[in-house]
């Protein structure tokens, strides 16, 4: 096995190809809120002060639930909930209105008002900023403010600097790995060995078979890129540092796009010949089966992008689920249950994270061996 420099290349450009689609993901779920209501919520448009209520156990755990989920504009390690105080560092905020604005996040601590360029911005409960005044007043509810909020938002989010940090970690790993083949005629050696047999697999296993031997070579650098790159995120998203990037919407409707784009820009004649006018078949089904066969096409990426998108995020909600038993029980025989069923799962999630990473490049394989499949014998059709 060779690693050559033009499917490093395609690689590296696929990734560079993705970071701005995703550059959008730091918009949270709409399906997902945040419910902070332990901290004071902005004045109303009245210009009344309301003060946070206190939460029940099980607000809290919603509340906490949620926020793990959803994507954020700092990085927070851990909170101290008696003093109130949160543990990590803040992150780059970047957006476009009427100009650029570049400051820290750090200026939106407590609820305050970030001023830039003479205006202010305030950052919502939904992690989206908002334009307001230099009193930080966010109108309406505060879960739903009415305020105009930044459309064009290309902060460094929680999840942006993952994958970031996930691109890195896969350009330092193979970028040795290469080295070493190039170096000791074709022998692995050092950390990224034990990849090898990883990469002989996807190609040996899911490339050739689904997409043969004489085109495979083309989408190599794409598969092995898109395996190792899910394969990271889901195994960050098991960590305790509230990551949840493959579980984001916005993720998966990017890397579907970019598995959508390669399939029907590289498809041959053939590919199309039998989307819009299928060999074979009488001109009345013809003209039945070209639309069919036209929303057949779209609905690939969103099977890819629901599938991950679901099974990640179903795993964060149970797995915090069952944690949360431990604190309502408050009892040594279901704390110990839910302990043991969180092990248990989060040990199946471990094994999920690989099978999502296989599933999405094994039907990535699929899609790109019927877009250049050849077809010898459609004369037997007629």
């Amino acid at each position: 096995m060779v690693f050559s420099k033009k499917p490093f290349k395609f690689t590296i450009a696929t990734l560079l190809v993705c970071l701005p689609l995703l550059g959008f993901a730091n918009q949270p779920q709409d399906t997902v809120k945040a419910q902070t209501e332990s901290k004071a919520v902005h004045a109303n448009e009245e210009g009344h002060e309301a003060h946070a209520k206190v939460l029940t156990l099980a607000e809290k755990i919603d509340a906490h639930k949620a926020h793990h989920v959803l994507d954020a504009h700092s990085f927070i390690l851990f909170e101290n909930e008696e003093t109130e105080k949160s543990y990590g560092f803040p992150l780059p905020i970047i957006f476009w209105d009427n100009g650029i604005h570049i400051f820290s996040s750090s200026k939106f601590e407590h609820g305050k008002a970030a001023e830039s360029n003479g205006n202010y911005y305030v950052l919502g409960h939904d992690e989206k900023i908002y334009k307001t005044d230099a009193s930080g007043t966010l109108i309406g509810d505060a879960h739903h403010p009415t305020n105009e909020k930044v459309v064009l938002d290309f902060s460094i989010t929680k999840n942006v600097l993952t994958m970031l940090v996930v691109a890195l970690l896969m350009f330092w790993i193979f970028a040795g790995l290469a080295k070493s083949f190039a170096k000791n005629g074709g022998i692995s050696s050092g950390f990224g060995r034990i990849f090898e047999p990883i990469v002989l697999y996807v190609r040996d296993e899911i490339a050739i078979p689904n997409i043969g031997e004489k085109h495979y070579k083309r989408y190599m650098s794409y598969l092995l890129t898109i395996f190792f790159f899910v394969w990271f995120l889901n195994i960050f998203g098991l960590t305790p540092l509230g990551i949840n990037v493959t579980g984001n919407i916005a993720i998966t409707f990017g890397l579907a796009v970019i598995t959508f784009l390669i399939t029907n820009f590289t498809a041959n004649k053939n590919y199309w010949g039998h989307i819009f006018w299928m060999p074979g078949v009488p001109l009345p089904m013809k003209i039945i089966l070209a639309p069919i066969e036209l929303l057949g096409v779209l609905i690939k990426p969103f099977s890819l992008m629901i599938r991950l998108y679901a099974n990640i995020i179903a795993g964060h909600i149970v797995l915090m689920s069952l944690i949360a038993l431990i604190f309502i029980f408050k009892s040594w025989v279901g704390g110990t249950l839910s302990f043991l069923l969180s092990f248990a799962i989060s040990t199946i999630e471990i094994l999920v994270a690989l099978l999502q990473a296989y599933i999405f490049t094994m039907l990535s394989a699929l899609y790109f061996g019927s877009a250049v499949e050849e077809h010898h014998h459609e004369e037997a059709h007629h």
